[in-house]
């Protein structure tokens, strides 16, 4: 920013053109800060999605490989491979079944966790409601000229009346 007090006086539209230039870059690097919470946010929820997309890919997909699978060697560990029967093929199944919905529900938890930290660019906000703030208190000072002529016009006003 240049100094206001350096000796030397600015017309009206230098002084307009340099506020309206700091106003710009002031709203540039707000949206910047904007864009970079906004980006990391989005990286969040996007590891979020693909846990909770594998999530229902791991459970749909897997389940009739993995369930025959860990059924079969469920009644394999208990016997069945050598003609003593094992357990039931019944309670192998619900068993491997058991064993998937608890890797769904694991996944579902990973996804549940990423998108719990997913919160709105709250430094952007603070940052946008302090320039409102700044801007709303901000009043023209008038020239020692200006404030003469507005007392000669005020004061013509006034006796005309």
């Amino acid at each position: 920013m240049s100094d206001p007090f350096d000796g030397t006086e600015r017309s009206l539209g230098q002084l307009v053109a340099s506020a309206t230039a700091e106003m710009s870059a002031l709203v540039h690097d707000e949206i910047a800060l904007a864009k970079a919470e906004v980006k990391q946010d989005v990286k969040r929820g996007a590891i979020g999605s693909a846990a909770g997309i594998a999530a229902g890919v791991v459970l749909l997909f897997s389940l009739p490989m993995l369930s025959f699978a860990l059924a079969y060697a469920i009644n394999t560990w208990t016997g069945g491979h050598n003609g003593d029967g094992g357990w039931n093929l019944v309670w192998c199944f619900l068993l491997s079944f058991a064993a998937n919905v608890l890797l769904a529900c694991l996944l579902g938890f990973v996804a549940y966790a990423k998108f719990r930290k997913v919160k709105p660019p709250e430094k952007s906000i603070a940052s946008a409601k302090k320039t409102a703030a700044v801007i709303a208190t901000v009043k023209p000072h008038p020239r020692p000229e200006a404030a003469k002529a507005l007392d000669k016009a005020s004061a013509v006003a006034r006796s005309s009346v």
